[in-house]
């Protein structure tokens, strides 16, 4: 009885500490999901193609699945980014050598352009893009080094322990309590111009944004603060639309490869 206990609260402690990685389950899906309602027909069927008919949504969470394989390792550098400590520009020479979220939605778009690549690589990485992209626009992933994308900033979050990171990542999606699909299905309406706008620009661009983002985000809280409905009826809104940006872009990402 003992064992099945302890084996029973290990799982129960390795499922909360995969809900904190980055957006949540649900954020990513809902980001994969908002992209696949603005994908070409071209695009969408060579998406399904490659994922053997999943979709965006279902494969958005793949980057953080495999985190739990040893094999899978040298992709964990992969989901951030960060600048050194009085860097405004980003630099690849200065970058980390093992890779980083920038150079790695580059790579895996290289992939998925290059006509050798096998469709089980193309698979692996079209799976990550997806989650790589939904990681961009959670502006802690381009947060600072030094705290680790705000893990080491300790708040309170309706009276329970938690850090800024986390907050972003899956505490406010998960206190707002709606589906992936609902989350999706009810983003902005925004004219094909306003599309355009969110869709325009590059990676570096993006990365830049949610760097901006993140020194706002730095600026909401102070060390062991408490933070409840006022903190989330301002900042859910910006979560929301990061959400959908992240979407929007893959689309674009998308449709540009596959057009």
């Amino acid at each position: 009885m003992k064992i099945y206990l302890l084996a029973a609260a290990l799982l129960i402690s390795s499922l909360s500490f995969a809900s904190e990685n980055d957006w949540g389950r649900t954020g990513h899906r809902a980001t994969g999901e908002v992209a696949e309602q603005h994908l070409t027909k071209k695009a969408k069927q060579k998406v399904r193609e490659i994922l053997d008919g999943q979709n965006l949504a279902f494969v958005s969470t793949y980057g953080d699945d495999i985190k739990s394989d040893p094999a899978y390792r040298k992709y964990n550098v992969w989901h951030y980014v960060n600048l050194e400590p009085g860097e405004t520009e980003y630099s690849k020479e200065k970058a980390n050598p093992d890779g980083d979220l920038v150079q790695a939605i580059k790579t895996c778009m290289a992939v998925l352009k290059d006509k050798d690549a096998s469709k089980e690589e193309k698979a692996f990485f079209l799976k990550m893009l997806v989650h790589f992209v939904g990681d961009l626009h959670q502006p802690l992933h381009a947060g600072r080094g030094e705290d680790k994308g705000g893990n080491d900033i300790q708040i309170r979050w309706f009276g329970q322990g938690s850090n800024l990171h986390r907050l972003w990542d899956s505490e406010m999606i998960n206190d707002f309590q709606m589906s992936y699909t609902e989350l999706a299905h009810n983003s902005d309406e925004l004219s094909k111009e306003e599309i355009k706008k969110i869709q325009a620009g590059s990676v570096l661009d993006w990365m830049y944004e949610s760097k901006a983002l993140a020194n706002k985000v730095y600026d909401s809280v102070e060390v062991g603060e408490k933070l409840g409905y006022e903190y989330m009826y301002e900042w859910f809104p910006v979560v929301h639309d990061q959400l959908q940006k992240g979407g929007l872009r893959l689309a674009r990402i998308l449709n540009e490869i596959f057009a």
